[in-house]
């Protein structure tokens, strides 16, 4: 397994991209997942390529990784009629910055409950199928998230990546939205296998996304995802989304990136 430790920039969001890398790096952490809060601070800067290029400039000056990052949160790709134009701009500004693993969240389609989950997935796919046709031709990947309301386990995920081109799709774990739906960790994790390509580690006491660090009040059992991604050979970042943590002051902040680390040695040591 290689598992590089990451935070989401949004533990920093009131922080501009540049300055929540440059605090990340003093306290130890030199790779992180891009947020969306971030990407649209981007995007509004002008041309998708030429500002991702730009921050990408900016991240190998800093020899800083951001191998990954997180697509238009509030997204409905099947709802939203302008979603598949808009989200084309997200895909060139992270392919400009060398994002590899872009992390895509599945629509519910809550404005027609008379659904069956099969017909929410099957619309969900068709509409994926043309956000691959969109991003013919680029190196990243759209890494489908599990959430709480679609796509709740991994059955559902890796039905859709199967039915994708394998290279350019594959999935997101966040281990934070499992625990809500009281799934099983090393289960989600061994069912992906080799397609799992993006991790959201975060904890909550199992009825709301709290986004917590691990080892506070939270009940995910972080040694038994460590030993999961080990057997399946986990290539990726070891990504922390946790901004529940961002209500303290800045130098408080640095102090718990700082405890991240010694968690993060800890949980590589597990056998």
């Amino acid at each position: 397994m290689d598992a590089k430790l990451s935070v989401w920039s949004s533990y920093y969001v009131d922080l501009g991209p540049e300055e929540a890398v440059l605090e990340m790096k003093k306290h130890g952490i030199d790779a992180s997942e891009l947020s969306d809060e971030h990407g649209l601070v981007l995007l509004q800067r002008g041309d998708a390529r030429e500002v991702g290029a730009q921050f990408r400039a900016f991240l190998e000056k800093e020899n800083f990784t951001m191998t990954q990052g997180h697509l238009w949160l509030h997204v409905k790709i099947c709802s939203d009629p302008d979603a598949l134009v808009r989200l084309q701009q997200w895909l060139e500004l992270y392919e400009a910055i060398g994002i590899e693993q872009a992390v895509l969240h599945c629509d519910s389609i809550a404005g027609e409950p008379e659904l069956s989950p099969e017909a929410v997935l099957e619309r969900n796919l068709a509409v994926l199928r043309q956000v691959q046709e969109g991003a013919k031709g680029m190196k990243i990947r759209i890494c489908l998230e599990n959430l709480t309301r679609v796509c709740r386990d991994a059955d559902a995920l890796v039905w859709l990546v199967d039915r994708l081109d394998s290279d350019r799709f594959g999935i997101c774990l966040d281990t934070g939205h499992l625990n809500i739906c009281g799934g099983d960790q090393a289960a989600f994790i061994r069912k992906a296998g080799g397609r799992l390509t993006a991790l959201h580690i975060a904890d909550n006491e199992g009825e709301r996304d709290q986004h917590m660090m691990p080892f506070g009040r939270g009940n995910v059992d972080f040694g038994q995802v460590v030993r999961a991604l080990r057997e399946v050979d986990y290539h990726g970042l070891f990504n922390l989304e946790i901004p529940g943590e961002r209500m303290a002051p800045l130098p408080v902040r640095g102090y718990k990136l700082e405890y991240i680390r010694k968690c993060y040695e800890y949980l590589m040591g597990i056998e």
